[in-house]
This record gives C-alpha cells, structure tokens and sequence, in this order.
C-alpha cells in the first residue's frame, strides 16, 4: 500500500465531508478501491455512500456527487439501511460464554462481547456497547445487567448477572443544549489506524483490495463553509460500556464456537474476519472500508457521529450488537461489533475500544 497516496486520499476526504453529508441521498464518505459494474477495480477513490442508488435524471444538480473531489476520484456506494442490532437468546447457567444475550433492565438485548480486566485494578469486566449495557446513556451506575436480555425473558431478580460499571457517554447532535459538556478528549475527525433498532448511516473509507498505483496529486480547496444555525456535532469513537458482573466465575473468558481471544491485531483490508453473535451465531466476513465516519440515529429524536470505523461484509443480525470480531484463523480480536444491515456489519478498532474504556483482554 502506498501511504503516501492513502494520505492523500485522507486528506481529500477531510476537506470533502462535509459537503458530500450534506446532499440528499448520501450517507457517508471514505477511502477505498473504485467499483465497476459490481468488480472491484485496483483504482483508489473516495467512495460516497448512500442508502440507494439513483438514477442520474432523480437527482436534483445540487445532489450529484462530482466524478472527483479535490484532485481524487469519488465512487458512489450502495451501503443500505444499517441498525444497531437486537434479537432474543437463551439463558446460559452456570457457564456464561461471551457471544450470548446480555442487556441492561430497560432494554431489549444485545450480544456479551468479552470478558476484560480493568487496567488498574486487574478486575474482571463484561464489555459490550453502550446502547446494550447503558440504554444509550439512559441508565445510572449500578443498573441491574441481565442474562438473558429482557427480551430474551430475562427478569429481574432471578437473571441480574451483574451491574452496570462504567460507559463511554455517547454525544449526540445538539449535546451543548441538552446539558450535556463536550467530550472529555475530542477525538479527531481522521484518527490512526437501549437496544432497540437505530438507524445507523455510514460515511467510510472503502478499501476493498488491491492499492492503485496512480501518482497523481490531490490539489487542495477552502472546506466547506459551516451551516450558522447547525447544532455542534461532538464526534464519538466507541459505544461501549462495562458491567461488573455479580460473581466473576459464572463467566468464561472463551467466546462461544470460537475460543479465548489471545491477542489484538489492527484490521486490514481484505481481512477474514469472524464472530459469535446471540442472534445469527458463528458467522464469517470480510473487511471492506476503512476510516468510517458514521452518523447514527437512536431512535426517532436522537443521532451521534462517530469516527474511525470499520466495515465488513454483511455477518449479522438484529442481536449481534457487542459481539467480538475475531481474525478468521486466529484468535486475534479485531473489533467491536454495533451496528449493521443486509449489505455491512460495522464495527470499532479493538484498541481504540480497550483504550478507551482503559481495560485490557
């Protein structure tokens, strides 16, 4: 891979983004290989996503997405509806595995991703999302965790498994009127390497396979100018929470059909990947964008951005939500699972995730 283009190409997006989110139909923007009639080719592009493609003549001119942006050439990208994902699963005792039902008292269910140990303490922690564990920041320190997830009938006092320990605050759009302060740390925009349905729509970096050999430059231009009247937009890079469980040795470290994550391995292009969700089980994939820049709605009112995801081939389901990626062939973590649809999965870089949370495996 030549970095000195994929900088380029980095570079292009930053000073397109916002432009590009901003006409109808688009959902995303990011690296990646061009496709041509439904082949990946080996040219680099900043690919535009969007729920559904559209014939030229449906589009209004404003709404075009141009052949190039800033010196790189775009390839628009049909990436469908993508939701945070939820579906029913059994009760497991005493033997807890990772990749089962799991979810906070108030939501429906989500998927036990890992069993972690806090980098201070060496505390053993259950982790998966915030949306799974915290109620999409709608939960209080201490919230009863259940195994089952609610809609799996998991009921209070016979299936708490543990307490909510800490979340990572998801920042919504418009947080600055809602009595919610910015971020502790804002992340930057392009960073190194409740459960029910949300919407999710993706802007990323596609980067399917083989790296173009093309040495033309990328010409600058001014970024867009910023809407006046927009509400902020506080960039997110996980949703992620930890539970501490009830009693440590009810659960396994090893994730169901898969084993005991032994290592975190950065996710490449091409990559095999594999998971074990409540909802579709043992699946295999294989990643596909890189660098996403996400803007997911939690519901109706509700929407947040995030920043340095990852895209794979569709390998989930409504359910799956917290579930561990795993290398194909190893047991190398590789993410954490929070979203998808019938076309990708999305998921968060294992270390962004375990240093963000500050646990280890």
């Amino acid at each position: 891979m030549s970095m000195d283009l994929f900088r380029q190409l980095l570079e292009a997006q930053r000073l397109a983004q916002d432009d590009l989110l901003q006409r109808r139909g688009v959902v995303g923007i990011g690296i990646g290989f061009r496709n041509y009639k439904e082949q990946v080719t080996d040219q680099l592009a900043v690919a535009v996503l969007v729920e559904q493609k559209k014939p030229v003549e449906a589009l209004s001119a404003e709404d075009l997405i141009p052949p190039d942006v800033n010196g790189a050439r775009t390839d628009v990208v049909e990436i469908g509806r993508l939701e945070a994902l939820v579906n029913p699963r059994d009760r497991f005792r005493p033997n807890i595995p990772c990749g089962v039902s799991i979810g906070h008292y108030k939501v429906t269910a989500g998927t036990l991703g890992a069993v972690v140990l806090d980098r201070n303490t060496g505390e053993p922690l259950l982790l998966s999302n915030n949306h799974v564990l915290a109620n999409s920041n709608d939960a209080e320190i201490g919230d009863a965790i259940l195994q089952p997830g609610p809609t799996d009938h998991g009921m209070r006092p016979d299936d708490v498994i543990g307490k909510l320990h800490r979340f990572e605050t998801l920042r919504f759009y418009g947080d600055a009127g809602t009595g919610l302060a910015p971020p502790r740390t804002s992340p930057p925009l392009f960073p190194p390497g409740g459960c029910d349905l949300v919407e999710l729509f993706v802007s990323v970096g596609n980067v399917l396979s083989k790296i173009s050999g093309s040495t033309k430059r990328l010409t600058s231009v001014p970024a867009p100018k910023a809407q006046t009247n927009a509400p902020p937009i506080y960039p997110n890079q996980v949703d992620a929470a930890l539970a501490r469980p009830s009693n440590p040795m009810l659960f396994q470290h090893t994730i169901a059909d898969i084993g005991r994550p032994n290592g975190i391995k950065r996710p490449q292009l091409g990559m095999e990947i594999r998971k074990q969700g409540r909802t579709t089980g043992y699946t295999e994939g294989r990643i596909t964008l890189l660098n996403a820049t996400v803007d997911v709605s939690y519901g109706e009112d509700l929407k947040a951005r995030f920043v340095g995801q990852v895209i794979a081939t569709p390998m989930s389901q409504g359910g799956d939500s917290g579930a561990l990626i795993m290398e194909a062939g190893s047991l190398n973590a590789i993410g954490l699972l929070f979203a998808g649809s019938r076309r990708a999965t999305i998921f968060t870089p294992m270390q962004t995730v375990l240093d963000v949370m500050d646990v280890k495996l």
